[in-house]
Formats: structure tokens, sequence, C-alpha cells
């Protein structure tokens, strides 16, 4: 199992979108051009690939990102833990 959290904000949301959308973009240009090859050819419509990211980074760019989690800082250190053997704090020896 993964230590690794995954951030939920807005922002990388959206931007985890940016793979699964291309894919998408490319399956329906193929198909445009075995059904209409003589409108959509695929050699031609390449750039409706560029408009979709930058579609995706313009509206990731202005998503918020609250709540956004940095992957790239190191995770806390792990508190110590309590020693069973001192008794409670403030009370003499």
């Amino acid at each position: 199992m993964s230590d690794k959290i995954r951030c939920t904000c807005r922002r990388c949301t959206i931007r985890g979108l940016m793979g699964p959308a291309i894919i998408t973009t490319i399956g329906i240009l193929f198909l445009l051009s075995e059904f209409a090859g003589r409108v959509f050819n695929f050699g031609r419509t390449f750039p409706v690939i560029l408009i979709v990211i930058g579609a995706i980074l313009l509206a990731s760019s202005v998503a918020p990102n609250e709540g956004h989690i940095d992957s790239s800082a190191p995770p806390p250190p792990p508190t110590p833990p309590a020693n069973p053997y001192q008794g409670p704090q403030g009370q003499g020896q």
C-alpha cells in the first residue's frame, strides 16, 4: 500500500483529466475519419488535440486550489511514542 496522499483540489482534479481527454479526443477523431473520411481527415485534425490540451490547462489554471496537498514536500516526521515509564508531567519525583 502506498503512503502517498493524493490531492483532491479542483486544480489537480482537472489536471488529472488531461490523459483521458486526449485519448477520447484521438478516438473521436479516428471515428470521424472512418465515417466521414472526406470531411474529417485525421492528418488535418491534429489541431483539435492542441485545443483540448489548451482548454484543460486553461480550466486548471483558473480553478481554485483550496485544500491542495503538495506531493513534492516531504511528509512530516512521525511523532515519537509516549514514554510509558514516565509519570505525568509537572509532578515532582
